[in-house]
């Protein structure tokens, strides 16, 4: 299901319409995303304790078919604490949460979202003193000095057990985690007292992933000083890398400050 936002049209629309008048919505089931739409997607996220930016996506749809607030999902309350701990606007943690986060920071099974590298496995095995190279030979979809092999949802899941096998805290400082994919290697650099620490914190809530963000960006000076000063081409570059002008992270960071920075928290 795609995220829907104002101005948009269509079935998925009228779904979501449906949904909120089922909960007690008054408006007009008309397929089309309008302010009264935002509005009320806006109460709803208000009602069920969800991140309010009138933005309907899988969290927004699963609390209207629940009638409450699935267990783990960010909350207003994390976004306040996490900007208040990086000295910066509510809005500014609102446009990193909508721009650079997956968007859910776990899967339907509960488990937290990761993504497996294997070329990350190869340089933790060595750096243990692992024989890297004949495990690569071995086990070449899990162990590589090359990036690839992503499977996606679930099945990274089953990359990082069999990795595990071989080396637990290898395969763990491997894999990104939850919705700010923030790395298991940075473990120590984040304060956590060992990366099964780091790796259980992850699946505990998206209120603890984003302070794993939290600690990411503290201990980056250069990354917090382009948040504070919202220099988001420089924060861009920093957190995503060369490629960051191709998705035009800066841009959409500065539109959805703009926005949020509009409408009262």
């Amino acid at each position: 299901m795609r995220v829907l936002r104002l101005g948009d049209t269509g079935i998925e629309v009228r779904e979501l319409q449906q949904l909120l008048a089922r909960a007690g919505w008054q408006g007009k089931v008309d397929g089309w995303f309008g302010e009264a739409t935002e509005l009320a997607v806006r109460a709803a996220q208000q009602r069920y304790g969800l991140v309010v930016d009138g933005i309907a996506g899988p969290k927004t749809f699963d609390a209207l078919k629940a009638g409450q607030r699935p267990p783990k999902l960010l909350t207003m309350q994390d976004l306040q604490i996490a900007a208040d701990a990086l000295g910066v606007p509510l809005a500014s943690v609102q446009a990193v949460n909508e721009v650079e986060s997956r968007g859910k920071g776990f899967l339907p099974d509960s488990r937290p979202v990761i993504l497996f590298e294997r070329h990350i496995m190869y340089r933790q095995l060595r750096a243990a003193g692992r024989d890297a190279d004949a495990l690569a030979q071995r086990y070449p979809a899990i162990i590589n000095p090359a990036r690839g092999g992503y499977a996606g949802g679930a099945t990274e899941h089953m990359r990082l057990g069999q990795a595990s096998g071989i080396d637990v805290d290898c395969a763990l400082a491997s894999a990104s985690w939850g919705a700010f994919q923030i790395m298991g290697f940075h473990w120590a650099s984040l304060g956590y007292g060992s990366v099964q620490d780091f790796a259980s914190d992850m699946r505990e809530s998206e209120g603890h992933q984003l302070q794993a963000f939290v600690r990411f960006i503290l201990a980056d000076t250069a990354q917090h000083k382009a948040l504070k000063a919202r220099k988001w081409a420089d924060f861009a570059r920093g957190y995503n890398g060369p490629a960051y002008k191709e998705n035009l992270y800066d841009v959409k960071l500065a539109r959805a400050y703009d926005r949020y920075a509009k409408v009262p928290a």
